[in-house]
C-alpha cells in the first residue's frame, strides 16, 4: 500500500483561476446548448450553425414527431369520451329494441279485438248482442255473416232515452264505432231472413263494461 504524496500548496489553483475556469465552463456549456442542443432537440438555431451542420433539420423532425404524437393522444382521448362503453352500448340497443317492439305493438294493436262473439242463426231466428256502456264511451266493432244475409238494427234505449245508430237488410258484414250519448246497453238486433243457417261473428273493443248476449 502506497500513500499518495501530499500536494504542494503552491500547486493548487487560486480562487481567481477557479472563477475563470467556472466562467469558461459556463460559456462553453452555453455555446454547446445554443449551437448543438437547441438545434438538435427543438430546431431552435439562433446562430445558424445548427443548420450548417445538419442538427436543425434533426430537431425539426423531432418537433414534428412530438406534435404528431400529441395530436394522436388528444384524438384518442376524444374518441374515448365520445365512444360509449359496452354497458352504454347495451343500454342503447335495449332502448332501440324497446322502441321497435313498442312501434310494432302499436301498429298491431288496432287489429286486435277485446271480445269476439260467434253464434249461429237458424232461418227465422233472432239474436241480440249489446255492449253495456257509460255516457261518452266509444266502442269499435266489425261483424260478418257467413252462409247468408241478415237484417239488423243497431240501437240503444235506457231510462226513457233511445237512439237508432244504423239499420240494414240483406247485409253480410259491417264495421264502425258506437259513441254512447247515454248510459245503457248499446248494440244489435239480428234476424235471419234466409233459408240457410248463418254463422255470425262480432268483434268489439273499446270502452264498455260487459257484452250482453240474448238468443
Amino acid at each position: 500500500m502506497h500513500n499518495a504524496p501530499k500536494p504542494n500548496i503552491d500547486e493548487l489553483p487560486t480562487k481567481a483561476q477557479l472563477r475563470r475556469s467556472t466562467i469558461l465552463a459556463s460559456i462553453g456549456a452555453a455555446l454547446i446548448a445554443v449551437t448543438v442542443y437547441l438545434p438538435a432537440e427543438y430546431a431552435i438555431d439562433p446562430t445558424g450553425i445548427g443548420r450548417v451542420i445538419g442538427l436543425t433539420e434533426m430537431g425539426e423532425i423531432k418537433v414534428q414527431l412530438a406534435a404528431e404524437a400529441e395530436a394522436d393522444r388528444l384524438l384518442d382521448e376524444q374518441r374515448a369520451i365520445e365512444q360509449p362503453s359496452p354497458d352504454q352500448t347495451s343500454s342503447v340497443l335495449d332502448s332501440v329494441m324497446g322502441l321497435l317492439v313498442g312501434t310494432a305493438y302499436a301498429q298491431e294493436a288496432p287489429h286486435t279485438w277485446t271480445d269476439t262473439v260467434t253464434f249461429t242463426l237458424q232461418p227465422g231466428d233472432t239474436a241480440e248482442i249489446k255492449l253495456t256502456m257509460a255516457a261518452g264511451d266509444v266502442a269499435e266493432y266489425a261483424w260478418t255473416a257467413e252462409g247468408g244475409r241478415v237484417n239488423f238494427d243497431l240501437h240503444a234505449h235506457s231510462g226513457g232515452e233511445s237512439i237508432d245508430y244504423e239499420r240494414g237488410s240483406g247485409a253480410t258484414d259491417g264495421e264502425g264505432s258506437i259513441e254512447a250519448p247515454f248510459a245503457g246497453d248499446h248494440g244489435w238486433f239480428w234476424r235471419n231472413r234466409d233459408s240457410t243457417p248463418i254463422t255470425m261473428t262480432i268483434n268489439v273493443r273499446g270502452e264498455y263494461s260487459a257484452v250482453v248476449e240474448t238468443y
